[in-house]
Formats: structure tokens, sequence, C-alpha cells
């Protein structure tokens, strides 16, 4: 029964400290959807990958959001067709490289700049290069859910340019209702899909008019339809995240961080089954200084905002499960090069 009590309890904490950001996220993606210009925004992003995945790795301070924000931004700019390591990069880096959670990290390590500053440091450098290697995926279908490779499709015939290299097939048409997403009912012509490539189409052929008020109404709309799909899956990844961290005693985890190797592996597992949002990780991390070394530190700190159970739930509505893995394992492989090297030559 105390158990039980224990994980309701992180439960609610998990899903109290994650919300206000994911409603951060969701109204930054509305703002994209609605009142910016697409295809301004999309011709302004560089097309070269390694510039691209560096814009995208530094959005966090545009985007100041931690790992449940992000993931909404990341997926309207895919769904608006921007450019694959742009989204990446935004994607990975913004829960670290943002004003709040560096300030946050100097905070609780003022007297070890050097954690502020590597921490930085190894996450651009880990969201840049996986970004980079992203864009070298000719087409990135198999990697994405269905829903967001049709609305790249449509941007692809846009004229901001290709994003595919080769044109695939027209889908069969099928009514509206049968397809998946979200539809605005009651309009004159009937449903109308709430996608940034309909929503806007519509405004310029005045299918909805476009004074501000209107605008704003269908903002609140689609903020309130995002919180309902992703909210649900953030309550599935909490629940989860609460479960593992009641079930996996702490003791087994921190037992393990002894040595130069074993230690980065146990913070990284910790900083997994925890699930601490970005913002007040460092102050978490703070507890074991006395005890873990830097390099094992860093490795909480650089891997738990990229790669959460939390989070896992919420990047399931931009990729598939192969493509979750795949940045599962790249980062923890990249964290545990770098922070190894810390610990063998630095420590």
């Amino acid at each position: 029964m105390n158990q039980l009590n224990t994980a309701f309890t992180l439960f609610l904490s998990l899903l109290v400290e994650a919300m206000p950001f994911l409603l951060m996220g969701v109204l930054l993606s509305g703002l994209l959807l609605f009142f910016v210009d697409e295809r301004k925004l999309i011709a302004a992003m560089p097309r070269n990958p390694l510039l691209g995945a560096i814009v995208g790795s530094c959005g966090g301070f545009l985007f100041p959001v931690c790992e449940c924000g992000n993931i909404p931004v990341a997926r309207r700019l895919l769904l608006q067709g921007a450019p694959t390591p742009v989204a990446i990069g935004l994607l990975l880096a913004a829960p670290t490289v943002n004003p709040i959670v560096i300030w946050a990290t100097w905070v609780a390590f003022r007297d070890q700049p050097e954690i502020v500053v590597l921490r930085v440091l190894f996450s651009l450098s880990i969201a840049v290069f996986i970004a980079c290697l992203f864009s070298t995926q000719a087409d990135l279908r198999p990697l994405l859910q269905p829903s967001v490779t049709r609305s790249r499709l449509i941007k692809s015939e846009s004229p901001v340019g290709s994003l595919w290299q080769s044109k695939p097939a027209q889908p069969e048409r099928k009514p509206a209702l049968l397809q998946s997403g979200s539809f605005l009912l009651g309009q004159p012509e009937g449903p109308l899909r709430m996608d940034a490539s309909s929503l806007q189409g519509s405004v310029a052929t005045g299918k909805i008019s476009q004074p501000l008020p209107d605008k704003l109404r269908l903002f609140l709309e689609n903020t309130i339809q995002e919180l309902r799909e992703l909210g649900g899956v953030l309550v599935i990844g909490s629940a989860i995240a609460a479960v593992i961290q009641v079930g996996v005693p702490r003791e087994i985890i921190v037992s393990l961080g002894q040595g130069p190797v074993t230690s980065i592996l146990a913070m990284m597992l910790l900083a997994a089954v925890v699930s601490i949002c970005s913002t007040v990780d460092s102050f978490f991390a703070l507890a074991f200084s006395s005890v873990f070394t830097s390099g094992s530190l860093l490795a909480f700190l650089v891997f738990g905002p990229m790669i959460d159970v939390k989070a896992i739930g919420l990047m399931l509505s931009v990729f598939k499960p192969r493509a979750i893995i795949y940045l599962f394992a790249l980062v923890g492989q990249l964290t545990l090069l770098l922070t190894l090297i810390i610990n063998l030559y630095f420590s």
C-alpha cells in the first residue's frame, strides 16, 4: 500500500511538473501554425545540414521549454515542412541549451562552472551530430509517423522546394472524416482538417475569415486539441516512469556508481528512470556530487533531457518506435564517449 501511495505521489509530481511546459510547447506550436507565415519561416531556415543543425540546436533561446514542451514545437516544424536538421536539433538540444536551464545549472553548480559549460557544449555537440546524421537519410518516411509524413508530402509540392528527393505517388483520397487527425466541424464546405496546410490555405482562399478574433478562436481550439492528444500520452509516460521509480530501488543504481564507466551508466539509467524536468534536474544531480564523478554528473545532465521515459511517449507522436530506438542508442553512445573522456583524463 505504501508503494502504491508513493507511485501515485510520484506520478502526480511528474505530471504537475511537466504539464506547464507541455502547455507552453503547445502554445508555441499553435503560434507557429496560425500567426507565422510558414513560407517565410521555412525559406529563412538554412538548407545546409550543418548550419541547419546548429540553428535548430540553438532554438532553445527562442523556445525556452523543457523536454515536455519542445516535442510539440519540433513536431509542428516537421508538419510545416521545416528542414530535418533544424527540427531534430531543436528536439534534442532545446531542453538544455536555453537560458532558463543554463541559469538553473549555474545556480546549482556555482562552485563547478565547468559543469555548466560542458553541459551546454556536450548537448550542442550531440544534437548537431545526430541532426546532421538524420539529414543524410534521403527518405525519412520510414522513421516518421504517417500523420507527419502526409503533411510533409503536401509541403514538398509548395514553391519553397521539394523536401523529398523522389516524389511519391499521390495517395488515394478518402472522405475527410475517415482520415486520422483533427477536424473543425460545421464549416460551410464540410469538415476542415486542422493542419498547417489546410488552415493557412483556407485563410488564403477566404474559407476562414482573416480577422484576428477568428484566428484566436481557431488557435484556442487547436491548443485544446493538441493538449488532449499529447496530454494523454504524457499521462501514460508519467505513470510508467512512476512505476519504474518504485519498482527499481535507487540503492541498486547508486551502488554501481564507483567506477569511471559504471558510474556514467548508472547516472544515465537514473536520468531515464526519474524523468526529472531539465529546469530542475541540476539540483537533483547536485545531491550526488560528493559521491559520483564529474563525468557521471554530466551524463545525467546531458542524457536525461534528451531521453527519458516520460518523453518517449510524446516522441511517439512524431517518430516510429524504430526511430526512437535509433535516437536512444545514438544519444547514449555519444554521451558515454564524451563523459568517459572527462572521467579518464580530467577527473
